[in-house]
Parts: C-alpha cells; structure tokens; sequence
C-alpha cells in the first residue's frame, strides 16, 4: 500500500436496515490500490452484508460510497463488475464437469467466425487460461482438465486469475480458506500476495486471524454491524485481533489505540 494514492474504495458511515433489522449501523472503511485490507468478524458480524452491499449486490439503507473518488450508485453486481469490483465467493460458480477453459471464460466467451458461423475459440481460450494460471503459480496438466478435478485452493485460484484477467480493479474474496486444509490455503495466501502486487486492491474476508496476518496490510474488525477499528501490519497482535472479534474485556482500550473506525 502506498499511502500517497487515493483510497480506490471509501465506504462511509455505511448503514444497511432489513425492517426493524440494523445489519450495518455506520460502517466507516476506505481500500488503498495495492493492498491487502482483511476484514474479521465472527458469524453474524455483518461481513456478508458489507461485501453485499460494496458489490451492490445491496444499497445503503443510509451513508456514502466513493469508487475512484466518485460517489458510487450501482444498481446490481453487473455495474460494479464492470467497474471493476469483482467477487469470489465462499462457494465458487464453477461447473465441475466442464474443462477449466470452459469455466474461465463462463459468460465472456471468446468467438471466431466460420463462415456466417460463431464458435467459441477454443485455441485463443486454452492458451489464455494455461498462460494466467502459470501467472498464478498453479501448472495445469491441460487446459482441457476438468475443474472437478483440481483441489479447492486450485479453484479458488482459477477464480481469481479470472477476475484478474477481466480487469478487476478490486477483488472481494469471501472466506477463500475456510474450507482448505494447510498446504491449500497456503497456495491461496500466495496467490493473494501476488494480486496485491500487481496493484490491484483486495478485501479479504475472513474470521481466521492466522490467514489474515500471513498476508494483510490493514486489519477491519467487525462486530454486531459496527467497525471496531482498522489497524496496519504490526500495530495489533494475533491476540488482540482475536480479543477484538470475541467482543472481550480488552475491547474499549483496543478501539481508543485503534482510534475507532477509519
């Protein structure tokens, strides 16, 4: 993250109301280019519907959101895709039986004319998905492997080397290693860590503290719909974070160093 450059996302004093529900009240959180922003809660925190709601999958009941500085009113995911906010969530929209080329260009299918015909060009696909998935660290036997064949970080991966190469400015994932065991979730770790590095911003939602350290810059706790504070790489410890997330006794000094939301 360099400190220098505007926030890409700002989300300020976010509320979100389900009736007489208060799922958000005032969540504050702005996303620098190039960073790793980890956002930690436990269930029923307001994770998912603070990813919602930057995705657009949901609008603000109440408060702001900026996209590049510019006040941001996506009317469903598909503007905010186009904008370049892409999701990867928890359970991937993949389809095991076909070949990973197949689902890397699900929905962006790349065609050459026969004739008055179009087909989809099946050389231009398995070339692309071969060369942005040896980018990723992930060596495929062939384009043509079936995603029910890779492991969980391997899709997980797929997914976001697609969103990468579609031109995603911000890239949510949502829980990516809840599922994997050791060796996986350090393939995904990795894999975030080189998006990072490619200037892209991502927000990676988590409720394990470990995973966040491995590769975070910022650090957002959420509880019971609020903010308790943001703090950089080496400002909290694992301890505190995870005091942080259980709502413990170390809470109100923890948010006064934090100094409260960003």
């Amino acid at each position: 993250m360099n400190p220098e450059h505007a926030p890409i996302i700002q989300m300020k004093n976010i509320e979100k109301h389900f009736g007489s529900v208060i799922a958000l009240a005032g969540v504050s959180v702005d996303v620098f280019p190039g960073e790793c922003h980890c956002l930690l809660g436990d269930n029923g925190a307001g994770k998912s519907t603070f990813i919602k709601t930057m995705s657009g999958v949901h609008q603000p009941t109440h408060g702001e959101i900026l996209f590049e500085g510019h006040p941001m009113h996506f009317a469903d995911p598909r503007d905010a895709i186009e904008a370049g906010i892409a999701t990867v969530h928890q359970h991937l929209a993949m389809i095991p039986l076909m070949s990973v080329s197949r689902n890397f260009f699900m929905g962006n299918e790349p065609v050459k004319k026969v004739g008055p015909i179009q087909l989809f060009d099946h050389d231009y696909a398995n070339k692309v998905t071969m060369e942005e998935m040896k980018k990723m660290g992930i060596n495929l036997r062939g384009p043509d492997q079936a995603v029910g064949t890779l492991s969980g970080g391997e899709r997980q991966t797929v997914a976001i080397a697609r969103a990468v190469h579609f031109g995603a400015k911000v890239l949510i994932l949502d829980e990516p290693t809840s599922a994997l065991g050791v060796r996986q979730t350090a393939n995904v770790l990795a894999t975030i860590d080189k998006v990072r590095k490619q200037g892209i911003a991502v927000v990676f939602i988590t409720h394990n503290v470990r995973h966040a350290l491995a590769v975070g810059d910022r650090f957002t706790v959420l509880n019971r719909g609020q903010t308790l504070g943001t703090a950089q790489r080496g400002q909290i410890t694992p301890e505190e974070l995870q005091d942080l997330m259980a709502g413990g006794q170390e809470m109100v000094e923890l948010e006064g160093s934090l100094g409260g939301t960003v």
